[in-house]
């Protein structure tokens, strides 16, 4: 059976000028990752990693190379183009659960797809309920983000971005505001999603979370330094 090339970018850089100072955090990236895969891209602080997941999510566009998702190159593409495939392709996670204060818990998982013409008003309910069933948040569909733990957050967090069904979730250090119960049952969380068939890429500075995964990606100086596949060690101490 062929595996599914998912992501693939190749020669990828990316600058960052600030007056005369040309600041190279990406060089040279050439990466495949297929679907399925649970990945999870490590390195010291500054060495590029969480650069590299924003270009993967569209939320920065590369300086120079090729990127290709799920069949569509986006390196070129206008602003509302880049928006569209963006919702549709990618779920976020991040480490400030980023809820908006204002909206209820199933207001906050829904809003992804109300800018989705794709979805009609029951099928984003249906959507919604589906997502918070998954992460045993559904008690909690009228609560507001200030009413909920930080664990609690981050699992309305993760059904945000797996509630439309992604092609891939990218995750920027998802137990980084939680303590060690609540980031082991969010990983935990993550684990369950990718036997169930996600595709995960997952930026961590955690090397136990690192990992859970199946393929460790090492970055220094913004470039990768290592790509292997790892034996998991979910219940590692």
């Amino acid at each position: 059976m062929t595996e599914q090339v998912l992501i693939k970018l190749n020669n990828v850089k990316k600058v960052f000028y600030t007056d005369e100072v040309e600041t190279h955090a990406l060089s040279d990236i050439n990466l495949a990752i297929n679907a399925g895969e649970y990945v999870s891209i490590s390195g010291p602080s500054g060495c590029g990693k969480s650069t590299l997941l924003s270009v993967l999510g569209l939320l920065d566009i590369a300086t120079h190379g090729e990127y290709e998702l799920n069949g569509h190159q986006v390196i070129n593409l206008k602003n509302a183009d880049r928006a569209r495939i963006r919702n549709k392709e990618v779920g976020f996670i991040f480490q400030s659960f980023n809820l908006i204060s204002d909206l209820t818990v199933e207001e906050n998982v829904a809003l992804p797809l109300t800018y989705r013409d794709d979805y009609s008003n029951q099928q984003i309910k249906d959507a919604v309920k589906v997502a918070l069933e998954k992460v045993d948040m559904n008690h909690r569909g009228n609560h507001f983000p200030s009413q909920l733990s930080g664990g609690q957050q981050q699992r309305v967090a993760v059904a945000r971005a797996i509630a439309g069904n992604p092609s891939i979730i990218l995750a920027d250090e998802p137990t980084g505001n939680l303590d060690s119960k609540n980031a082991e049952a969010v990983m935990a969380l993550l684990d369950s999603l990718h036997q169930d068939g996600a595709t995960i890429c997952m930026v961590t500075h955690d090397p136990r979370s690192a990992k859970r995964a199946e393929r460790l990606i090492e970055i220094l100086d913004g470039k990768i330094t290592a790509d292997n596949v790892i034996n998991r060690g979910i219940h590692a101490a």
